[in-house]
């Protein structure tokens, strides 16, 4: 059986496609896997827990439902699942995922959970396309959860349009897919460098860069799928960071330096994604700068890609050179002059990349 051995936890959120998760437990047992359902209050208006039950190998409703194996079992639950998937995922448990709520069994088991979520939307299509509901979709896709998103079709409020919850096979289709993904990184150590550092010139200002950080979580997020250990050194990012890694925050480029040092020895793969200051201001004002004119005097900042490459023996090591003319040909210098084993070219001249979803390198 192609799941044997893999323990899914399925969200059942209350919306009317509740009925369909049915179906999902069904296709899911039929493979093999261990398969736990946890609804909501709202849920069980729709499909009894007893259906549930009769499905799958546990159903659980209430926030205090016992100790299992000496644990509460919504931590119980979250520890054990290989998957957790949220079908339905209503407007409703998005929103709250993505604030951080958790006032239920479901969305306290979520929070709880460092397995992969994989959120099935349904909803109506107005709800499906509000600002809101994007912006946490967004939110949480950006944080390392997959979607399946279905078909535009006709819905059960009698409107056409987005928001239909895909059909089950396609969602088990993604349950495989995620389960039995390869995990050619297992038992490597990566890290990751990501973010803009910055260099105060006083208490109110600092000086930095264009560095969204999403390169760095989207390489985090793909070396975690893969089956990585991952570090991430984090200086200032615009997306939240995969919550499977373990996160050392920084804010100067000197910071990023020690920290990156001290945690080298223990990697096999280190990837550059950070676009650490050059320079810093050479003096740091105690007060705050008064808005008169203005000398700030730089000084060189410590490379941290050369710094890495001097000391990084058989590691692997991968860059990444943001240019704006002879790209390929600067790109080059700095694999040499940094020891690198890879470097990734930016061209930021012609290609919108700061904080954008899409990129193009060479």
């Amino acid at each position: 059986m192609m799941l044997k051995g893999k323990k899914i936890v399925i969200g059942v959120s209350g919306g009317i496609a509740a009925y369909k998760a049915c179906e999902v437990v069904r296709g899911l047992k039929k493979l093999g896997a261990e398969v736990d359902v946890v609804m909501t209050a709202h849920a069980a208006q729709f499909v009894t827990p007893l259906t549930f039950g009769t499905l799958a190998d546990s159903v659980c409703c209430e926030m205090f439902d016992g100790v299992v194996h000496g644990e509460v079992r919504h931590i119980a639950l979250a520890k054990k699942a290989d998957l957790f998937l949220v079908c339905p995922a209503t407007a409703n448990i998005i929103g709250k995922i993505a604030c951080g709520i958790a006032d239920d069994m479901l969305s306290t088991t979520l929070l709880a959970t460092k397995a992969q979520v994989l959120l099935c939307p349904s909803m109506n299509v107005n709800m499906y396309h509000n600002g809101f509901f994007r912006e946490n979709l967004q939110k949480l896709m950006d944080s390392g959860m997959k979607v399946v998103e279905g078909d535009s079709g006709f819905l059960a409020c009698g409107d056409h349009g987005e928001g239909r919850l895909a059909e089950p096979q396609k969602i088990v289709d993604a349950c495989i897919s995620l389960l039995t993904a390869k995990k050619d990184l297992a038992g490597k150590k990566v890290l990751v460098t990501c973010g803009a550092t910055l260099e105060k010139l006083d208490d109110v200002r600092f000086v930095t860069n264009f560095s969204s950080g999403k390169m760095g979580a989207a390489l985090v997020r793909r070396a975690l799928d893969r089956g990585a250990e991952v570090t991430v050194v984090a200086a200032r990012h615009s997306v939240p960071l995969d919550g499977r890694a373990k996160v050392v925050d920084v804010s100067t480029t000197q910071q990023m330096l020690e920290s990156v040092m001290a945690l080298l020895p223990e990697q096999d793969v280190v990837v550059m994604a950070a676009a650490p200051c050059d320079y810093k201001p050479k003096v740091f004002s105690e007060t705050k700068i008064k808005s008169e004119r203005l000398v700030v005097e730089f000084e060189k900042n410590p490379d941290v890609a050369q710094a890495v490459g001097q000391a990084k023996g058989n590691r692997f090591l991968c860059i990444f050179a943001a240019e704006t003319d002879n790209g390929l040909a600067n790109a080059r210098q700095k694999l040499v002059k940094k020891h690198a084993d890879l470097a990734v070219l930016n061209d930021v001249k012609h290609n919108n990349v700061f904080g954008s979803d899409t990129d193009v390198v060479t």
